[in-house]
């Protein structure tokens, strides 16, 4: 059984990253997952994979069938699972180009699905969600960068937005007053339905840009892709380490 899931962008699935073992096509009761589950190695550790955005990321973020990837990696055997995120940097610490290991979220989304408890009830479950990421993860998360000699921020709060769109200077604004350091798309409702599963559930935030109006300037597709290049390189040597 593979206990350990990382959920990332395509760029972890390039052939020089992934050896590949097997592809898994997991029909499930709540649709279709984003793709095939790889069951492959990456940077040494057997993993189950799965791009969140599909192979080719051609999914957006509200698009994103959640329930139907988390279920499937439940599925065929995951315990553990490491979400890899590009989100934008709100306060000091958080400049693109830092990781970090957020410890708290608010989620502002709406429209998505965000509970397996939904129809055909025998009675109603209330998840706690005080802590919503797993902390024996994040701290092995921690010890695997500093064993790297990678800085990582330990600890932040991540605030998930609708998207596609990125958002206007006073949306940051009040996310900052809300407590927000992190933004980004993705982690919701991921943390809350791994949770639902009694999945142990961490989130790396790659920092690629700073949030709407934090910097001079327009955020460019340019920016981001450089900072996440290097961003996503130091991720690497951390999860060698994990």
């Amino acid at each position: 059984m593979t206990q350990l899931a990382v959920i990332g962008g395509t760029g972890l699935a390039s052939p020089e990253l992934l050896q590949v073992h097997a592809q898994e096509n997991v029909h499930t009761p709540f649709g279709e997952p984003s793709g095939p589950i790889t069951r492959g190695t990456l940077f040494g550790q057997e993993v189950l994979f799965l791009p969140r955005h599909g192979y080719g990321h051609h999914l957006p973020p509200h698009r994103v069938n959640y329930r139907a990837n988390i279920w499937a990696l439940h599925e065929l055997g995951a315990r553990e699972v490491i979400a890899v995120a590009a989100v934008g940097g709100i306060t000091a610490a958080m400049e693109p180009g830092v990781l970090a290991v957020p410890d708290q979220i608010i989620d502002y989304t709406w429209g998505r699905t965000s509970t397996f408890f939904v129809d055909d009830l025998d009675h109603v479950t209330h998840i706690d969600f005080t802590e919503p990421y797993c902390e024996a993860l994040r701290q092995r998360l921690l010890q695997a960068a500093a064993r790297a000699g990678v800085e990582m921020v330990d600890g932040g709060t991540y605030g998930a937005t609708q998207g596609p769109r990125l958002e206007s200077r006073a949306e940051i604004q009040r996310m900052q007053r809300d407590g927000c350091d992190l933004v980004g798309m993705t982690g919701m409702p991921e943390a809350a339905l791994a949770r639902e599963l009694s999945l142990c559930y961490a989130s790396c935030a790659v920092v690629a840009n700073w949030a709407a109006g934090k910097a001079e300037g327009e955020i460019t597709m340019a920016e981001i892709e450089t900072n996440l290049k290097g961003g996503m390189a130091d991720l690497g040597r951390v999860l060698v380490a994990l």
